[in-house]
């Protein structure tokens, strides 16, 4: 068993192919950044940034082949010849070695089409004197990083921009966790548990096990995984740190311990446990390990996911007949049914701002990804894919991590909130299921 505990690359990343959405999307440049210094550089910082807007589903970077020049300032910059190019939007930088060994990055983004019209200078009133300024420039930034800290300053760059011009946070900077069943005629220990960066990369082996595992949700502060474990032959929920892999074993009450979901606070774990005899949904103070029943009911009751607010819990129940989505207030104990279309709904979680759920969604017996908001309206279908499962939101709302069939194999796929970007995540060895997003962590 000590193989359930060693922190262990895993040998096979994922890799994002990108399936549908992209053509419609923004034009943006990212123009290579410039090398200062000598050597080799130990990353392609500009690579990262341009793959992280693709996958976003809102960009559709210019291909380096095509762009007229290959500024690294704005003061190099031909708007006119960039204005051509349908991009309304430019990021030039630099990269340069420093004596402590460190790298400088710098990097500017750029409003094209406003810097065409004021020629890269405009005048503002400023203490009562007119005065040159920059106002196309949308921001500039400079860091002194690491040479192992190329790609996640990457990330933090896409960040940036991304923010800059939406107007909503990136999230770039986050990791997933989900589940891979190797081969068990290969592998002793064929159940994994492995976290990566949002694209798959820096893929990590935190618990393998020779029994299942399943239902991976992470901590609100993004350094903790609750998880149903089957390593003693029957289900347990455990807490386990990312960082130092210690884990405590919350439950193990006869029947099912499964579902396991942090509160917004992070105080509590909503959970289904069958200890008392049906399927129920109960709450668990972490600290004092306190139970909280929460339905009564003689059908299923299960999937819980908390409403942003930590006020009440969504669940899947059959209390209606087929499973459907509830919402039940953790303070009156009032429930309400929140779905009707379909043949069933099930896996409901919110999205961050509190306005839509996720869900999974059967129509003629095909199961896929669907919205609906909150308080009520029309489904929303939004994936066209074989047996779609367990869907998870990134934390800024914009895109959707699930578990699909793809060629007979359970693989991770990705679709934005509003249907129309579409990408996989297939693993080169093994089944991957259970994803579920991190919060921000940076």
């Amino acid at each position: 068993m000590c193989g359930l505990f060693a922190p262990l690359l895993a040998n096979a990343a994922l890799e994002i192919v990108i399936t549908e959405g992209v053509d419609s999307a923004r034009p943006v440049a990212i123009v290579p950044f410039k090398w200062k210094g000598s050597g080799a550089l130990p990353g392609e910082i500009s690579d990262v940034i341009n793959a992280d807007l693709r996958r976003s589903g809102k960009f559709n970077p210019v291909n380096t082949a095509n762009m007229p020049q290959y500024p690294s300032t704005d003061s190099e910059v031909n708007y006119s010849a960039w204005a051509s190019t349908g991009a309304d939007t430019i990021v030039v930088g630099s990269i340069s070695d420093t004596p402590s060994g460190q790298y400088e990055v710098k990097f500017e983004i750029i409003d094209v089409l406003r810097a065409q019209v004021t020629n890269g200078k405009s005048k503002s009133l400023q203490n009562g004197n007119l005065v040159l300024s920059e106002d196309h420039i949308i921001d500039s930034r400079k860091a002194i990083i690491n040479a192992q800290d190329f790609r996640q300053h990457g990330h933090r760059i896409s960040d940036v921009i991304y923010e800059k011009l939406t107007g909503t946070r990136g999230a770039f900077l986050t990791r997933i966790a989900y589940v891979i069943v190797r081969d068990s005629k290969v592998y002793d220990l064929p159940f994994q548990l492995v976290i990566a960066d949002y694209d798959g990369e820096n893929e990590t082996r935190l618990l393998s096990s020779p029994e299942p595992l399943m239902s991976p949700s992470w901590s609100p502060d993004g350094e903790s995984l609750a998880y149903v474990s089957f390593e003693n032959r029957r289900p347990q929920i455990y807490i386990q740190n990312i960082y130092t892999t210690k884990r405590t074993k919350l439950t193990d009450f006869p029947g099912i311990n499964g579902s396991p979901v942090f509160s917004p606070d992070g105080k509590q774990l909503a959970m289904v446990l069958s200890k008392d005899g049906n399927s129920e949904i109960y709450t668990m103070d972490i600290a004092s390990k306190q139970l909280r029943r929460i339905t009564r009911n003689r059908n299923i009751d299960t999937e819980p996911s908390w409403t942003p607010d930590g006020k009440s819990l969504l669940f899947t129940s059959e209390r209606g007949g087929k499973p459907q989505i509830y919402r039940v207030n953790l303070e009156t104990g009032k429930i309400r049914r929140q779905t009707f279309e379909g043949e069933m709904n099930l896996g409901a979680t919110i999205a961050p701002d509190g306005q839509d759920m996720v869900l999974v969604n059967r129509t003629r017996g095909k199961y896929h990804i669907a919205k609906q908001a909150l308080e009520g309206g029309a489904i929303q279908v939004l994936t066209r894919t074989d047996l779609d499962e367990s869907p998870s939101i990134a934390p800024n709302g914009s895109m959707i991590i699930y578990s699909t069939l793809y060629n007979g194999t359970q693989v991770l796929s990705l679709v934005s909130l509003d249907g129309r970007f579409k990408a996989r995540l297939p693993a080169a060895n093994g089944q991957v299921k259970s994803p579920s997003w991190s919060p921000y962590l940076f």
